[in-house]
């Protein structure tokens, strides 16, 4: 008799389960990126405290006010169209006071966890529409998204590092 218990525990478990991955997976609360291995680590490494969008789910009407928390040499080799670099160690409120704070702003960095970090400090002075890129500037060039250097489309990739540069897939990447 126990062990009939012990198996419905467990059917009802692995139901609960299949459904919160379900509902995760299906109904949005979930981010992607194409590369299943990107999107294991970036489950891993992200704390998601914050709303994320992923590449897909940005239309291109949509109105977005771009800021860049990688550092000024990496924003220097591209960035998205119309991107405001704010950084990331030297990242200053007093830089972006002039955006009013229901601004659709939408942060990124490399991968994600930079832009998750100033996208937390946005969201605690009180900017209310404000997201971290899920997959960062890696997953948007992996989507064959542009990028730009002085308003110019570059295929230039500022890659982070080696060992961080096996997430970006496309484009040129450079490390200096």
């Amino acid at each position: 008799m126990g062990k009939g218990r012990q198996t419905n525990r467990k059917v009802n478990i692995s139901s609960i389960l299949f459904c919160i991955v379900f509902l995760f997976n299906h109904v949005g609360l979930a981010q992607k990126v194409e590369s299943s291995a990107y999107q294991f680590m970036l489950n891993s490494l992200l704390s998601k405290k914050v709303p994320t969008v992923s590449v897909a789910d940005i239309q291109p009407t949509d109105e977005i006010v771009w800021l860049d928390a990688r550092e000024k040499k990496e924003f220097e080799v591209s960035h998205l169209k119309d991107a405001i670099w704010v950084g990331y160690e030297t990242f200053d409120l007093k830089g972006i006071q002039h955006l009013p704070k229901n601004a659709n702003i939408i942060v990124y960095c490399s991968v994600g966890y930079r832009s998750e970090k100033i996208t937390e400090k946005l969201t605690n002075a009180g900017y209310v529409y404000t997201k971290n890129l899920f997959g960062g500037i890696f997953e948007w060039v992996n989507q064959n998204k542009p990028v730009f250097k002085e308003n110019i489309t570059t295929n230039q990739v500022h890659a982070y590092s080696k060992t961080w540069g096996i997430w970006l897939h496309k484009g040129e990447k450079v490390f200096d």
